[in-house]
């Protein structure tokens, strides 16, 4: 009887030394499968949760300060009664043709320079095909295919940090940078359910600026734009006057996840100052994590900031490709520029042309060379020279109290930081208006 047990005793744990191995097994599979869900299950938690971030480009259009068009000789005037500065070819009357405009050709060359830009020796003029009723012609002049000026870097500042105090340099790619006409006005009278023409601004010279996507929020953009409006005035190539339309914005916005490609992209118009486009974009950006966020599609559109409510406003649909129909312009030929006079054809003379050498060497102080003066010179803090120059009249003001007073350094930038922008502000002025 005891032997019986015995027997049956040492089979069954024959059979439990057979099945361990095999239970031992599957509990550990079991248990790597479920570490393995569990990763799986935090990569997709982390990849689907990851921040959205916005990605901004910019194209930015600059009139040129010239006292005549592009490509006629009318007289360029902002305040002007309407269709008052118009000549034929303006108009696009039949046999009429462009003369090229040196003086914009000089200034597309010089604003090049300053923002290390390569300038393509020879470049070309190609005809845009469009139909507004302020395009008489039907086509604007442009430079698609080879522009004059392409592969600059801008370099701006804005104050950052928990107390912005301190100062951040970030750079901005520029694509290049082309000469083109503008167009004419739309005036569009409600009341009378009419629309008028002003073709005034018709065929005044602009430098189109292509901006890479390289900013990613209003912040960035804006000091972009800011230190883009202090270089052109510096160099006399644009007044930069956003309220009458001499700097025109217009900003590429779209989002999305570091490391995956970059989202649909919407393009946002009619900003007509620095403040206004920080918020358009920003707002932009908001919106379209927002539309992500909820499962839904951002629309490649048109879409207009309103200042009124902050926020932006479809205007039109962009998923069908417009055709520009470009075509090389046959009444312009190429546009050469010279690197030095060594490289003139004989007998040309160089007040003539548009040689680079010449205008390199007439390139005035930009402000980021100012700011470094400052500090050395008065060894103020970076942060103050920022504001000393940014803030228009600001530097001049500085260096004439200096003169006349001959005061330490930190404590006249502490009286005009404090006491003289608070006053300023309290009664809505600028240095300028002084």
């Amino acid at each position: 009887m005891a032997s019986c047990v015995a027997n049956e005793l040492l089979h069954k744990i024959k059979q439990l030394s057979i099945l361990l191995p095999i239970n031992v097994c599957l509990r550990r599979r079991c248990s790597t499968s479920s570490k393995q869900r569990d990763s799986q299950r935090h990569l997709t938690t982390k990849s689907s949760s990851e921040k959205l971030v916005g990605v901004v480009g910019l194209e930015i259009h600059a009139q040129i300060s010239s006292n005549s068009k592009l490509f006629s000789g009318s007289p360029v005037c902002f305040s002007a009664p309407p269709n008052s500065q118009v000549s034929f070819f303006d108009a696009s009357l039949p046999g009429t043709l462009p003369v090229l405009n040196r003086r914009c050709v000089e200034a597309a060359v010089m604003t090049g320079l300053a923002l290390n830009c390569t300038i393509n020796k020879k470049s070309l003029f190609d005809r845009k095909h469009y139909f507004y009723a302020d395009l008489p012609a039907g086509y604007q002049i442009t430079q698609q295919r080879r522009p004059v000026a392409v592969d600059g870097v801008l370099t701006y500042s804005f104050l950052g940090g928990k107390k912005r105090s301190q100062v951040v340099r970030k750079h901005v790619q520029i694509k290049q940078i082309q000469l083109e006409q503008d167009s004419g006005k739309s005036l569009h009278d409600d009341v009378h359910s009419q629309t008028l023409i002003d073709l005034n601004r018709a065929g005044v010279g602009l430098m189109e600026l292509v901006m890479e996507p390289d900013m990613s929020c209003g912040e960035e953009a804006a000091a972009a734009v800011r230190e883009l409006q202090l270089i052109l005035q510096a160099l006399g190539t644009c007044q930069g006057n956003m309220s009458e339309g001499q700097l025109r914005v217009d900003a590429n916005v779209s989002v999305h996840r570091p490391g995956e490609p970059l989202g649909v992209r919407t393009e946002v118009k009619n900003i007509n100052s620095i403040r206004y486009l920080a918020r358009a974009i920003d707002y932009e950006i908001q919106r379209q994590i927002g539309v992500m966020q909820r499962g839904g599609t951002v629309h490649n559109e048109t879409r207009a900031y309103d200042s009124k409510s902050g926020e932006t406003i479809p205007m039109r649909d962009k998923e069908g490709l417009q055709d520009y129909r470009f075509m090389p312009e046959p009444n312009l030929p190429p546009l050469i520029v010279f690197e030095d006079n060594a490289t003139l054809p004989p007998g040309v003379d160089s007040s003539q042309v548009v040689v680079v050498q010449k205008i390199k060497e007439g390139l005035p102080e930009l402000p980021s060379v100012k700011r470094e003066h400052l500090v050395q010179a008065y060894g103020i803090l970076p942060e103050h020279s920022f504001t000393l120059v940014n803030e228009e009249g600001l530097m001049e003001y500085f260096e004439e109290v200096m003169k006349a007073t001959r005061k330490e350094p930190r404590k006249v930038i502490g009286w005009v930081m404090n006491e003289l922008l608070g006053q300023l502000k309290q009664q809505d002025m600028s240095v300028s208006q002084r």
